[in-house]
């Protein structure tokens, strides 16, 4: 199983970005998603998930209105747009996809059991 993710960059304040996970392995389509993000410093912290259904979004409240979270389970991908970036998104946002099939969606990284490799958003003020 891998989760690929892709889309970091660097961006100046106020741009957009495009993260994409695509899985492999196996098929996650009735599995909850999320990304969640690291900065430098400072503890993993919950960004976005989408349930298994896709009826139900979650997001922090510092990305609420700015980020949209999404997936295609035909693609076997899940995709987080970001808009309206600001330099404290900075971080390794990172993908994750739920320990078992048709779970409550949850806001904790210990919920997730698989994980992609991190790619890196820096936004410059």
């Amino acid at each position: 199983v891998q989760l690929q993710a892709s889309g970091g960059g660097l961006v100046q304040a106020g741009g957009s970005l495009r993260l994409s996970c695509a899985h492999s392995g196996r098929t996650f389509s009735n599995y909850a998603m999320g990304w969640f993000r690291q900065a430098p410093g400072k503890e993993r912290e919950f960004v976005s998930a989408i349930s298994w259904n896709q009826r139900s979004t979650y997001y922090a409240d510092s990305v609420k209105g700015r980020f949209t979270i999404s997936r295609d389970n035909a693609k076997n991908t899940e995709y987080l747009q970001m808009n309206s970036l600001k330099p404290e998104d900075t971080a390794v946002y990172y993908c994750a996809v739920d320990h078992a099939p048709y779970g409550s969606t949850s806001y904790d990284a210990g919920s997730y059991k698989y994980w992609g490799q991190g790619t890196k958003v820096t936004v410059s003020s």
